[in-house]
């Protein structure tokens, strides 16, 4: 198991996929999927708004999550059984950015919008 508690055969597999994200925002409330041809994952949530949020087909974890703004940042805290998790989206030009942390790991995504 690896830090971020993801075994290595997942890890293995996700270095391989190619990633499609989806999201919508009304207001305050976005819907976001990740699609690939591994696993799906949806995750609804509203700015400033504390939830229960089961990562399952991730790695099945039970979290307490906060998604807020800084700046021009989707700032996401999750609470659970490891410290300083959660990520960050932000877009430049027509790239969004994603940076997911966990403990002392960080992996940082790019994804191209299509047109």
């Amino acid at each position: 198991m690896s830090p971020t508690g993801i075994d290595f055969a997942t890890r293995k597999i996700a270095n391989h996929l190619k990633q499609t994200k989806e999201i919508i925002q009304e207001g305050d409330h976005f819907k976001t999927k990740t699609l690939s041809t591994f696993r799906n994952y949806e995750l609804n949530y509203t700015i400033g708004v504390e939830f229960e949020e089961h990562t399952k087909g991730l790695d099945n974890r039970v979290v307490k999550t906060l998604v807020t703004w800084d700046g021009d940042k989707l700032v996401c805290v999750q609470k659970g059984e490891k410290k300083n998790r959660g990520w960050k989206h932000w877009i430049e030009g027509d790239k969004l950015h994603l940076e997911l942390t966990c403990e002392d790991q960080v992996c940082h995504q790019v994804f191209k919008k299509k047109h």
